[in-house]
Order: structure tokens, then C-alpha cells, then sequence
């Protein structure tokens, strides 16, 4: 990169992935509080400690000889969600829909045998998904029934919303909307949409599939803009107050809306990509740059934090 370009890509705000890490993961993360959001088990057992909404978790598979039971253990559910607890980029999810005497369904309508499926947990617990690649565990948990406001924007999956805080003070957001392309999944590099949430008002506005702007859904047809997006503060005011529960300073925090239940937190990231800047088409840093020059009043609490959020912060 050039010096004029360089130049130019920071005076737009933007943030670079050295600058996220030297800036702000390193010195606001300490290391110690890394196992409580890399560690789905860990992160939804504190959850529930402390009265925050979580997926219900059916069961937690731990060993390989767990596997020879998995169909009778399964026997009461028609569809759950399988995860690994280190997993980390989608990999590894599998949404079951529905099941007969000898297959389960897939999100796509596909067919799994439940030979594949045990063989599919056996990866999981053999950390191919896991992001030290050691052994790991797999969650079998409740499957999320998406708010329908979401139904026009969405391919077969389950949007969820990313919120990044820093200092206790959501910074910026986006829905991830999942494609044909994405294969169900709300995961960006995997092809799903990402469109901005505007801070003060939980209206999208921009989105982004891949680098590519977009205004519709590419495979329903539908503008991803204007949508607002339920329980906005609801969600703004827990994701104000993680951080002083899990000890981060800098973190993603991702939520599913269930037409039932409402929002529940889905997980935590001590390194939340640098993506959600393309989807809002407006740098981070500057943000972050304003939340240091915040006067100590800004910080007394989750709610006096994500007001000043909601008054501070516009693309």
C-alpha cells in the first residue's frame, strides 16, 4: 500500500486489523478472561448466572462413547442445533429442522443419516472445528425460530445481530442475513448479507454480500434496508453490560431474536472481525477514538452507556 493510499484509509476512519489488535484487543483483553467467550458452555453457563437469555441447551456431548446413545437421547426432539463449544467462523453448526425413523433434515432439506450425523459429532469432539484444534465439545441446543420480521430477508437460516462494544459502549452494528450462497448460515466470509444498524435508531441501512453493495436480497427479492430491527435497546442495554461481566474491554456480541422468546444471546467474541466497517460503509475507528474522549459521567452505568451510544453514533 502506498503512502497517499495509507493515508487515505486512515483519515477515512477506518480500522486495520493491526491497529484492532494493538490498540484495543491487547491492551483491553486480558488474556485470562478468554476461556469465558471461547468456550460456548462456559459463556452460556455465566449467562444464565446472571439472568441473561440464552439458547436452552438439550445436551452436552463430551466423550465419543456418548455417540452410541445420540439417537435415543435425541428421541423426544424434532429439531435442535449442533455446535462446537470452540467452534469459531460457522464451522461445524448444523441445523436440524425435522427427522424421520432414520434421517434427520438439514436447514437445505437435506437428508442425514444418523451414522453421518454421529460421525459428524465424532468431528466435533476431535476439535476439527475448534480453534486450537484439540479436542472439544459439541452442544446439542434448542433451534431458534426467527422473529418474522426478518422472513422477506432471509434464506432458510437464522439472521443474528453482531454488536461491537468497547469500553462498555456498543460502537457499531449489523444484521447477518443468510443467502442461498451462504448455505443458510449467517456467516459473511461464507457468502451471507451484512447490513449496518444504525446506533440510535436500530433502522438497517447499508448491506454489503461479499464487496459488493447491495439494496435486495438476492434471493427473495427484498430491500435489507429500513428494516427495524426488535428489542433494539433491549439489546443495546445488555450488550452494554458485558463487558464488566466477562472482564473484556473490546468484544463482539452476537444475538438471535426467537419470535417467542425474544432476543437471546447466542455468543461472545474477544476478537470480533473488522467486516461490520464494509456492511455500515463507515470506519470504526473514529468511533472508538470518541468513546476515549467520553467524559467519566458516560461510563456510570450499562443504561447511561448505551444512551450516549444511541445520541452519539450516525454514519
Amino acid at each position: 500500500m502506498s503512502a497517499w493510499s495509507r493515508q487515505r484509509f486512515e483519515y477515512s476512519g477506518v480500522l486495520g486489523l493491526n491497529a484492532r489488535n494493538a490498540n484495543y484487543i491487547m491492551p483491553s483483553n486480558p488474556r485470562s478472561a478468554y476461556p469465558l467467550v471461547d468456550n460456548k458452555v462456559l459463556t452460556k453457563r455465566l449467562m444464565e448466572a446472571r439472568g441473561i437469555a440464552v439458547p436452552s441447551l438439550y445436551h452436552l456431548v463430551e466423550y465419543h462413547g456418548d455417540l452410541k446413545n445420540i439417537k435415543e437421547m435425541l428421541k423426544d426432539r424434532r429439531n435442535f442445533v449442533v455446535k462446537p463449544a470452540r467452534g469459531w467462523g460457522g464451522g461445524g453448526i448444523l441445523l436440524v429442522t425435522d427427522r424421520i425413523a432414520e434421517s434427520i433434515f438439514d436447514q437445505n432439506g437435506d437428508l442425514i443419516s444418523w451414522p453421518e450425523f454421529s460421525h459428524h459429532l465424532a468431528n466435533i469432539l476431535s476439535g476439527v472445528y475448534s480453534l486450537s484444534g484439540l479436542e472439544d465439545q459439541a452442544l446439542i441446543e434448542e433451534l431458534v425460530h426467527p422473529d418474522p420480521v426478518f422472513a422477506p430477508v432471509s434464506y432458510e437460516g437464522i439472521p443474528d445481530i453482531r454488536i461491537i462494544v468497547y469500553q462498555g459502549i456498543p460502537a457499531m452494528a449489523m444484521l447477518r442475513l443468510p443467502t442461498k450462497a451462504s448455505n443458510g448460515k449467517a456467516n459473511l466470509h461464507r457468502g451471507a448479507i451484512g447490513a449496518g444498524i444504525e446506533i440510535g435508531s436500530g433502522l438497517t441501512l447499508n448491506a454489503v454480500q461479499g464487496a459488493k453493495v447491495i439494496t435486495l436480497h438476492p434471493d427473495t427479492g427484498r430491500s435489507v434496508s429500513d428494516i427495524q430491527v426488535p428489542y433494539w435497546e433491549q439489546m443495546l442495554l445488555t450488550a452494554a453490560s458485558l463487558s464488566e461481566i466477562v472482564g473484556l474491554g473490546y468484544l463482539g456480541v452476537d444475538f438471535l431474536i426467537d419470535r417467542n422468546r425474544g432476543p437471546l444471546l447466542l455468543e461472545l467474541n474477544a476478537r470480533p472481525g473488522l467486516s461490520i466497517q464494509i456492511a455500515n460503509r463507515c470506519g470504526l475507528k473514529k468511533r472508538l477514538e470518541l468513546i476515549d474522549r467520553a467524559s467519566a459521567a458516560v461510563f456510570a452505568s450499562p443504561e447511561t452507556r448505551a444512551n450516549w451510544a444511541r445520541s452519539a453514533f450516525s454514519c
